[in-house]
């Protein structure tokens, strides 16, 4: 047993793949409905708070329902470590066959939880341990499309590839789930919806385990792991790099430094993007049927803005691409987040333009941090190495909302703590990427992936 992955050079040697389009599909959309399945719970957070989560306080039940979303984000690093591990052994392919699948069955059984009214106690224990189950599946479901994808496509499409997958997906996931809103508002309008129509969002989780059979019969494994396998096979060597070594051995101020970039991004997400159901249910109670197709053109704009920079990071590097796009969040956002907060929610208009331009810059900072993180690691451990500094970070990151509902004795609370839970976010991610190095091209020459972490 060996441990050489400084010296190795699989990616450069790796023959072209034979379907890039279809890893490039599989991975966004894949990436895209881990995210529709995770975050339907924030399009139904005042029925499950209803039904599920039931208190005196209004500000308490939501507080809980974004406890048990925070339960999901909690057990992804988990299953990034686990399915992190098979997916660099086993290969990426047959991994996010197993996680999607997973994934799906996991959220549409959330639909079928009875309420506290029928079951007492057993209600939300139950749902609980669904959001347990589903938050492994989706530290999974990283570990494969955060690699599938840049692995498969030529060098000078990564960058884009990294937004398109990284915030194009969970913009497109956004989307699918404000689509799925507004069918079934419609479909159970009023009370009916609080009553039963929430139930039909979770079944609709179950959309995602069929891209597993695409996957299953168009895709092929990446190059850079067939590579890798090829060459250990020829040596008859194999490395292992343990979990403990991923955090405090040879990879250790890489990883920690990493899950920094990650919680960073991540939290400039989750308190813009992921927030934003519920910032315009509680804070501007804007009605079902229009705060869905609000939510659906801020999430198509994501889309574009991640993209738009994942290429710009592929032109001018990483680094730079990242430091200015948070530094940009943290004068603009918190800002317009006010405003926003002011504004009449009569005034739709208004409403949809600042929403739009909240999610643009917001999003935009945590576009080329998927590429980053696997350029920051060899091909032998890119897949759990990515998984698990992406999922921790977003774990992280994830948190934070619960902690502006918990420190907000009034709705009318909400608005200034998160904006300063906004403005730290945007600092530790600029500190994070200034003690970083330039990463741009180092999946072509692994012999620089476990440089220091100290900036060039």
């Amino acid at each position: 047993m060996t441990h050489n992955t400084s010296s190795t050079s699989s990616a450069r040697a790796a023959p072209p793949s034979g379907s890039p389009l279809a890893a490039a599909f599989a991975s966004l959309m894949g990436w895209a409905f881990d995210l529709f399945d995770l975050f339907l719970l924030l399009y139904v957070a005042g029925a499950v708070a209803h039904n599920i989560f039931p208190t005196e306080s209004d500000t308490l039940s939501l507080a809980l329902v974004f406890v048990s979303f925070a339960v999901s984000i909690v057990m992804r690093p988990g299953g990034a470590a686990l399915f992190g591990s098979f997916a660099d052994n086993a290969g990426r392919k047959k991994i996010m066959v197993v996680v999607l699948l997973g994934l799906g069955f996991s959220t549409a059984a959330m639909g079928l939880v009875p309420a506290y009214a029928t079951a007492g106690m057993f209600s939300p224990i139950l749902f609980l341990a669904l959001r347990v189950i589903q938050g492994l599946f989706v530290g999974g479901v990283t570990s494969v499309t955060h690699t599938l994808g840049t692995e498969s496509v030529p060098p000078r499409y990564r960058g884009m590839m990294s937004g398109m997958v990284g915030g194009g997906g969970a913009g497109l996931g956004a989307a699918l789930a404000s689509i799925t809103f507004i069918i079934i508002s419609q479909i159970f309008p009023g009370d009916a919806f609080n009553e039963t129509g929430w139930r039909f969002m979770f079944f609709t989780g179950l959309l995602g385990a069929v891209l597993s059979f695409f996957v299953l019969r168009k895709v092929e494994e990446t190059p850079a792991f067939l590579e890798q396998q090829r060459k250990a096979k020829e040596s008859g060597t194999t490395t292992k790099v343990t979990f403990r070594e991923m955090l405090g051995g040879r990879f250790g101020k890489i990883t920690l430094l990493n899950i920094a970039v990650a919680a960073g991004a991540g939290a400039q997400y989750y308190l813009t993007s992921g927030f934003l159901p519920t910032y315009l249910d509680v804070v501007i109670p804007i009605s079902p049927s229009e705060r869905g197709w609000i939510l659906l053109v801020a999430s198509l704009v994501v889309i574009v803005s991640t993209t738009l920079v994942g290429e710009l990071s592929e032109r001018f590097g990483r680094r730079i691409t990242m430091l200015v796009t948070g530094g940009i969040t943290l004068v603009t956002v918190p800002i317009l987040l006010l405003v926003l907060a002011g504004t009449d929610p009569s005034n739709t208009a208004q409403v949809v333009l600042l929403s739009c331009v909240v999610a643009f810059l917001a999003n935009a900072a945590y576009a080329p941090v998927m590429i980053f993180l696997n350029e920051r690691y060899p091909t032998v451990i890119r897949s759990r190495g990515t998984a698990i500094s992406w999922n921790t970070g977003f774990m992280l990151g994830g948190l934070l909302p619960t902690f502006v509902m918990l420190l907000s004795p009034t709705v009318d609370d909400i608005p200034s703590r998160l904006v300063i839970f906004v403005i730290g976010s945007a600092v530790v991610f600029i500190v994070a990427v200034l003690a970083s190095p330039e990463t741009r091209g180092a999946m072509d020459d692994e012999s620089s992936v476990a440089r220091s972490a100290s900036p060039t």
